[in-house]
């Protein structure tokens, strides 16, 4: 039998250049730590040391506050301006995942870069790649989507419209960056025994938080798959050399599809450039007719637009920085440790009782006011 003929592919890579994009954003990451920290000294002062301005990138680092501004915006067309930068930070990053898959994983998360460097370390000491058997690994990546579920079912099944303005506009949420920050600083023994237990997990399983626990990966391999960009396996010009699946971080099966369609998939382009044989595993653009190749470069110039001219939107439009003032801040940070939030289906449903008060309060309020003002007027 003849032998077949390989067209062997020459293109080139792209992991250097998604290294260096992951090392850049881990790096403004880190500057925008450094802003926030000279804000909270600013703050541990009471005001004493010099003025900070609080980076609004900050909010990146609250996705739940940023998924609630990110549901209001959609139900009512509101901004909400406790963290504005928040919510397209979040646009940006649901957007990249409906263009380009979970790309925001194994592109920009500063977490994901983290895993991955965690892996690879693993696999050099034991020579191999760990995976957890079936048995195991279904019901364990299930837990990620089960805390998805759980918040979903709590902002939007929970919370009324207003309770959910009411938790957006209440103190803790206005400063639970700061919070966040605190938690971190005075990081409790518990907190630092799960983060070694999560580490040293990593070490063993590759992405071990990120395939089991992350519930923002969950919501965003969800998204991902109304992508219209797949990656394709050309199953007449492939030889079977498994190379694509070995690469894969995800542990898919990449050699066994035609169209990979996988809610692990993070467009990390692994595969694809492992690849011995041109045009024969390549990122797709899928359409009922035809299928229209996406170029690396595309990926690489594609993740980066999407998240710049989102975020950008947010700086052109005046929805960057939020509208507390430092006087504001100082107020809030001396009563921070009062502030809480609804914890369990009781608490939210107290919350959601409490909003509707106060909103008939204010309007009682508001009458007896328009009211006063009538009569003061017909005095006149």
């Amino acid at each position: 039998m003849a032998k077949k003929i390989i067209n062997r592919n020459k293109e080139k890579g792209i992991q250097k250049y998604r290294f260096i994009i992951q090392i850049l954003f881990a790096v403004l990451c880190i500057w925008i730590g450094v802003e926030f920290y000279f804000f909270i000294q600013f703050l541990e002062t009471g005001g004493a040391a010099a003025y900070s301005t609080r980076p609004p990138g900050v909010d990146g680092f609250l996705p739940i506050s940023s998924f609630m501004s990110f549901y209001l915006f959609l139900t009512t067309g509101i901004i909400h301006q406790a963290h504005p930068a928040g919510l397209f930070i979040f646009f940006a990053i649901v957007l990249m995942s409906i263009v380009f898959g979970k790309s925001f994983c194994s592109w920009l998360c500063p977490v994901g870069l983290l895993s991955e460097l965690v892996g690879d370390f693993g696999e050099k000491l034991f020579k191999r790649r760990l995976k957890l058997p079936k048995f195991l690994d279904y019901p364990l990546r299930s837990l990620k989507y089960l805390m998805l579920g759980f918040l979903v079912y709590s902002v939007i099944f929970l919370m009324t419209d207003l309770a959910l303005e009411a938790f957006l506009d209440s103190p803790y949420n206005l400063i639970s960056d700061i919070k966040m920050y605190y938690f971190f600083a005075n990081i409790s023994r518990t907190s630092l025994i799960v983060i070694a237990v999560l580490f040293v997990l990593s070490i063993f399983i590759r992405n071990f938080w990120c395939r089991f626990l992350c519930p923002y990966g969950a919501l965003l391999g969800i998204f991902s798959i109304l992508s219209p960009n797949k990656i394709k396996r050309d199953t007449v010009s492939c030889i079977d050399c498994e190379l694509c699946t070995k690469a894969c971080p995800s542990f898919i099966k990449v050699d066994k599809a035609k169209t990979i369609i996988s809610d692990e998939c993070t467009s990390c382009m692994n595969c694809v450039d492992v690849c011995p044989v041109a045009d024969t595993l390549e990122l797709k653009t899928v359409t009922p007719s035809k299928n229209f190749k996406v170029t690396k470069k595309a990926v690489v110039i594609g993740v980066m637009a999407i998240f710049m001219l989102m975020t950008g939107a947010g700086m052109f439009t005046g929805n960057w920085q939020n509208n507390l003032t430092a006087e504001e801040y100082l107020f809030h940070y001396e009563r921070m440790n009062s502030y809480g939030h609804p914890t369990g289906t009781a608490a939210m449903k107290e919350f959601n009782k409490k909003a509707l008060m106060e909103k008939k309060l204010k309007e009682i309020n508001q009458k007896k006011l328009n009211l006063d003002l009538q009569k003061n007027s017909g005095g006149k």
